[in-house]
């Protein structure tokens, strides 16, 4: 009898634990990175006939990380990225980071640009961005 008082409860407070875990993960959409080499990236966005969101960021960058972590994490940001482009992030320091570093000619970090169908930049955008700013200076810069 005593180990069934024990147990239900603890039964119980697992059961809440995992609920809310799963419920947290599926709520925070985010933005959802493709990965893949600058190439997949560009045929991708050409098979989807959409535009390229990319970050150009550095490991060591304190207002990168920010921006994974407070920006590219909302859920508003996610539904309107996934929805609208064909998103990707780079280390501007490693592999085909260092060459799209040079390719857009990056000054700092975070480097946010988007890039239309035909390879031409329509946003570029340095620093750390709320999700709001985010969201703003991208409808912005596709008319909307």
């Amino acid at each position: 009898m005593k180990k069934a008082l024990i147990i239900v409860p603890v039964l119980a407070i697992l059961a809440f634990v995992a609920v809310k875990v799963f419920a947290s993960s599926d709520s925070e959409e985010g933005i959802k990175f493709y990965r893949g080499n600058w190439e997949a990236v560009v045929q991708k966005a050409k098979a989807e006939h959409k535009p390229i969101f990319l970050d150009i960021y550095a490991s060591w960058c304190g207002p990168c990380k920010m921006l994974k972590r407070k920006t590219f994490t909302n859920d508003k940001v996610g539904e309107y990225f996934n929805s609208h482009f064909v998103n990707t992030s780079f280390d501007g320091e490693v592999e085909d980071g260092v060459m799209l570093a040079e390719k857009f000619h990056i000054q700092g970090y975070p480097t946010l640009i988007l890039i239309d169908e035909n390879g031409k930049v329509i946003m570029y955008e340095m620093g750390y961005q709320t999700p709001k700013e985010l969201i703003g200076l991208v409808k912005h810069a596709v008319g909307e």
